[in-house]
């Protein structure tokens, strides 16, 4: 019988999706590929997820290579602004409410960096989790085993008892092979009937 649910921050309780974003920004095909090249998928990126890096020295990186490129003036637009996409994700935070009522211990697990999780744990949603893990705090990131070795242990839960849902296949799938039940999120309906299937039903004009 379940008694945990782990969830992934990014993409699941707030919003993050960088190309939607900087299609919304600068509405320029070129430009937001060329940008998010030089923001979210670079070697910075992932340096401040695990918490090797300071967020002015990645940002400093990234601009000396938008100057390179001729984009600095929409990269220092980004690193001004990004933060606004973070916007919580209403229904499954009442997901989360409802599973709490049920019984369930909530906790999360998320490739972070140290400054964007202290800006998440400052909004209101954020005393919903029992605890969890961010990326940056022990720097590692999913999916190393390790990180979620590292969750599992600290708090004391069962594998076999604790479901992880992550917006990212690779990550659940890590989860799956330590014996851990893991959901790839692809929207909220899908998340229900993974949800059903483990045999916790929850119906839907309940939440929403």
């Amino acid at each position: 019988m379940y008694q945990n649910i782990i969830f992934d921050l990014g993409g699941v309780v707030v919003e993050f999706a960088p190309k939607k974003y900087l299609l919304d920004l600068l509405c320029d095909a070129k430009a937001e590929a060329a940008v998010e090249s030089i923001v979210f998928e670079s070697e910075e990126w992932e340096q401040l997820d695990l918490g090797l890096m300071t967020r002015q020295e990645a940002n400093e990186i990234m601009l000396a290579k938008a100057r390179e490129q001729g984009r600095a003036f929409e990269v220092q637009a980004v690193l001004d602004d990004w933060m606004r996409m973070l916007k919580p994700m209403h229904r499954t935070l009442e997901l989360i409410r409802r599973l709490k009522k049920m019984g369930y211990k909530i906790y999360y697990l998320s490739n972070i960096a140290p400054d964007t999780l202290e800006y998440l744990q400052q909004q209101d949603f954020f005393s919903l989790f029992e605890g969890g893990i961010g990326s940056c705090q022990l720097h590692l990131a999913k999916p190393d085993p390790r990180l979620y070795k590292a969750l599992m242990l600290h708090y004391q839960l069962d594998y076999d008892e604790t479901i992880f849902i992550d917006d990212k296949k690779e990550n659940a799938q890590a989860a799956y092979a330590l014996g851990i039940t893991g959901i790839h999120y692809r929207g909220n309906a899908s998340l229900l009937k993974a949800l059903s299937s483990c045999g916790i039903p929850i119906r839907e004009h309940l939440l929403w």
